[in-house]
């Protein structure tokens, strides 16, 4: 071969992998919250040889998990990994962690937050896998976790990932994001984001890293409202045209919800925005899109669900997205139309209506315009 030694490893990849930092990965993870994404990821924790502990308020579903390796209630398809500890005891689930899940409802964070405080050594990162904003406050979930547990740093897990296909084992994506500090900026690798991504990869969970946790967080939370608003045009019979410009536009209310808080337009491109929105406005398996779709059809909100008390993200977080974006002056048509719906009362037909009635505007921030929408008092038929 010219000469060329066959057996030689190849420069450009020797090269490629010598530029590769090495992190150290977290022995003991925590996952707080029993629910089916909390038992998902202790999953996903558990393939990537991590010691986890999976704790929940409720005594009984842990011992049945304890019992059966099973959770009964919330993901009964799958078979849960030995390593991980099911408990009800605090104390127990956060004894020597060394990095902490939270996977609570958004509502319940800071009383959560006020439970571990007297168990969690200082310095311990915090990651968010729940998803929202403050109702009433308007902080971001990251801001509550600082005003109540000072002292540690503060991140977020989110992507395009259904529970059930996580925890099966499917090939999924997500991004882990850490605000970086100086010191992690000299090395990288040790920060809590490659640490986190590290300690959570396996041949099936793939983590990017972000120091974003501002446009992580913002995606989260303003991809369920999206996502109703998806589900309420496909139940009043509307299809693939309407939805496609719904997750795009929608995509855009991140982006300018996302800047004004300090993050930046980039990360909603990712799996966190683009990512998850996409998947939550393309299938009912989301609570979010089935609400939407059960709203469009005509079901009454009580009757949504054969009438069971589902908790749905959007729902919420349309009132707290909405009250943040007026705060500060960003303007969310689709998040207003879906609040109105929602909480004012208004009819559906009429307001979607109206949402496609607004003045013409220009797509490119570069151009500033708008014109007089011709069909402003018709209505979508």
């Amino acid at each position: 071969m010219d000469g060329q030694n066959i057996d030689s490893p190849d420069p450009v990849a020797a090269s490629t992998f010598e530029k590769q930092l090495h992190a150290v990965p977290y022995g003991v993870i925590t996952v707080l919250g029993m629910g089916s994404w909390g038992t998902a990821l202790a999953m996903v924790a558990a393939r990537a040889g991590r010691d986890v502990r999976l704790w929940g308020r409720r005594a009984a579903l842990s011992e049945a998990i304890t019992g059966t390796r099973i959770n009964p209630d919330y993901l009964p398809q799958v078979a849960l990994d030995e390593a991980i500890l099911a408990t009800s005891d605090l104390t127990e689930a956060l004894s020597g962690t060394e990095a902490v899940l939270i996977v609570t409802p958004s509502p319940t964070l800071r009383d959560v937050c006020a439970a571990i405080r007297p168990h969690l050594p200082t310095g311990i990162p915090i990651a968010l896998c729940c998803k929202g904003i403050e109702r009433g406050t308007g902080l971001l979930l990251s801001e509550v976790v600082s005003e109540e547990l000072p002292g540690h740093p503060v991140g977020a897990l989110s992507g395009p990932t259904f529970a059930l296909e996580t925890a099966l084992g499917h090939p999924t994506a997500a991004t882990i994001a850490f605000p970086f500090t100086y010191k992690n900026r000299l090395d990288p690798a040790q920060s809590p984001a490659a640490r986190l991504a590290v300690s959570m990869s396996s041949a099936a969970f793939r983590p990017y890293i972000s120091d974003d946790p501002v446009g992580v967080e913002i995606g989260g939370a303003v991809k369920n409202v999206i996502a109703i608003a998806c589900g309420m045009m496909t139940g009043a019979g509307f299809a693939e045209n309407t939805r496609a410009a719904l997750i795009t536009r929608g995509t855009d209310e991140m982006k300018f919800l996302a800047e004004a808080l300090g993050g930046r337009r980039e990360t909603v491109t990712g799996l966190s925005g683009a990512g998850d929105l996409t998947l939550t406005c393309s299938s009912m398996t989301s609570r979010n899109m089935s609400l939407g779709v059960q709203l469009g059809k005509g079901v009454a909100r009580e009757e949504c669900f054969d009438g069971r008390p589902v908790v749905v993200e959007g729902e919420v977080n349309a009132v707290s997205v909405v009250d943040l974006a007026r705060r500060i002056g960003v303007q969310m048509p689709i998040c207003e139309a879906v609040h109105t719906v929602l909480h004012e009362g208004a009819d559906l037909v009429t307001t979607f209506s109206d949402l496609w009635a607004r003045p013409i505007e220009s797509e490119p921030r570069t151009l500033t315009m708008e014109l007089f929408h011709p069909t402003t008092t018709t209505q979508v038929s």
